[in-house]
């Protein structure tokens, strides 16, 4: 999911929140160095995309029930072997580190999205027809950048599948919804993406987003919609007479009003812990926990309690609402935040880390940077990696001076920018909403395509996307 179900970046869920950006510690901190690992770290990471990859195919009963012993068993091959070479104190301080400043703030933020938006039932059925079916998504794609794409996804999902639930052909429709609205449509706002909240954090301008990314994200969008209406216009000719709509058409009303407050309430209390700075600090075994943060998880985990005792149960009945594809999320996070971990800090590491072949690309003879590898290098990572840190990485290449990211390296900042909210859109474990939406989709008895079906589809139509927008704008 990215950092994303795996990842994401609400989040969009997006939001990763404020945890990845802070990483503190103190200088006495037993911190392992990126630059003495070996690229043998990363095949756990490898061995548990591989796992999500091919063993619901080849063994799904096996997966279903022990998925999170898979996701646990992966862990522990990086934390064993870690433990035994750089000492117990070392590995205890990186767990700790991952889970206080990564993990539990990412799990935190997803399970207020989706209790939240769990209990705002839309009432009523669309007709799940190629123009009704192209507003649905365009809707998302607006509503995700303000309100996450973690978020959005979550409320439309649901009423997408009971709008297209008499279509034969409707795969396309969830795949496409994963481009749009888990993903692209978070391009706009801080509040969209992980990667675009921890810029904010880093000293960006809330808005700047909105106008340098705006270009980038229209043409994406207005591609992707025609081609979807072109898609679906011809799946829906070939039904013909369809069988009766087992929900059919009936007038459109939000029940679970409440929610809708609540979720308003999520984005301040984010925007809280991005702006309110009163220099308190926790430490935790060498691990510094700013106020704002505590504060923040502690708020959304009552958002939470709120919501759920707030909410007519019928509504959440209604919704088909479970804890199931939550559960499947943080237990495969856990493992991929944990397996993930050596290589993100190979990256850190820079020219001195074992990964300096993909480093060097981002900069060119010249000592300028190259932002055609800075859009491609940032997005290919994020598709697998945890987009959140990924852009960090490259913020910190360009720079790291958001005053001057945003004036004469603009156009390096929109292509990392770019990259990490665009790709993650690529695999199911690019962003945290793709594989959230997979498991709400399968959990409605709608059979979503396998980790490899799926990168078909991106890679036959967002790859050529992408290149269209290497040319037109970061060449």
């Amino acid at each position: 999911m990215n950092n994303r179900l795996l990842n994401g970046s609400i989040a969009g869920a997006a939001m990763f929140l404020a945890a990845g950006p802070v990483l503190a510690a103190s200088p006495d901190a037993p911190a392992a160095d990126g630059s003495q690992l070996g690229l043998i770290w990363i095949l756990p990471f490898i061995g548990i995309l591989l796992s999500i990859a091919v063993m619901p195919l080849a063994v799904p009963s096996f997966w279903h029930h022990h998925f999170g012993k898979v996701s646990a068993a992966w862990a522990l091959l990086i934390v064993v072997p870690f433990a035994a070479i750089y000492g117990v104190p070392t590995a205890t301080y990186e767990i700790i580190h991952l889970l206080l400043l990564d993990y539990i703030p990412f799990i935190v933020l997803l399970l207020a999205l989706f209790t939240v938006t769990g209990g705002i039932h839309i009432k009523g059925n669309l007709h799940g027809s190629p123009s009704m079916n192209t507003a649905l998504l365009a809707l998302g794609t607006v509503l995700a950048g303000w309100m996450g794409t973690t978020g959005a996804s979550m409320l439309l999902i649901r009423p997408v599948i009971r709008a297209n639930d008499d279509r034969k052909h409707k795969i396309h429709v969830f795949v496409f919804f994963i481009f749009l609205v888990s993903n692209i449509g978070g391009a706009l706002t801080p509040l969209g993406d992980p990667p675009l909240f921890l810029g904010f954090l880093k000293g960006v301008d809330f808005f700047w987003t909105t106008t340098h990314l705006f270009s980038e994200m229209l043409v994406c969008v207005l591609v992707l919609l025609g081609l979807f209406w072109a898609i679906d216009t011809y799946w829906y000719g070939k039904e013909g007479h369809l069988k009766r709509d087992p929900t059919p058409d009936s007038p459109v009303r939000i029940q679970g009003g409440v929610n809708i407050i609540l979720l308003v309430a999520i984005v301040g209390i984010v925007l809280m812990s991005g702006t309110w700075r009163p220099g308190v600090e926790f430490t935790i075994f060498h691990v510094a926990l700013e106020l704002q943060n505590v504060m923040r998880d502690l708020g959304l985990i009552a958002i939470c309690a709120l919501s759920l005792a707030l909410t007519r149960r019928e509504l959440r009945v209604e919704n088909g609402f479970a804890w199931g594809p939550m559960a499947e999320v943080a237990k495969l996070f856990a493992g991929i935040f944990i397996t993930i971990a050596p290589a993100i800090a190979i990256l850190k590491a820079g020219s001195g880390g074992a990964l300096a072949p993909l480093v060097a690309l981002v900069t060119g003879p010249d000592g300028q940077p190259n932002n055609v590898w800075y859009f491609w290098l940032t997005g290919i990572l994020s598709s697998f990696l945890d987009n959140a840190p990924t852009y960090l990485v490259f913020f910190n290449l360009a720079g790291g001076d958001a005053a001057n990211l945003m004036g004469s390296l603009a156009l390096t900042l929109a292509a990392i920018s770019a990259g990490a909210v665009f790709m993650g859109a690529n695999t199911y474990i690019g962003n945290a909403p793709n594989f959230m939406v997979k498991a709400v989709v399968e959990e409605s008895g709608i059979r979503m395509p396998s980790f490899f079906g799926y990168m078909a589809w991106s890679g036959a139509i967002l790859l050529p996307l992408f290149a269209l927008i290497t040319v037109m704008f970061f060449r």
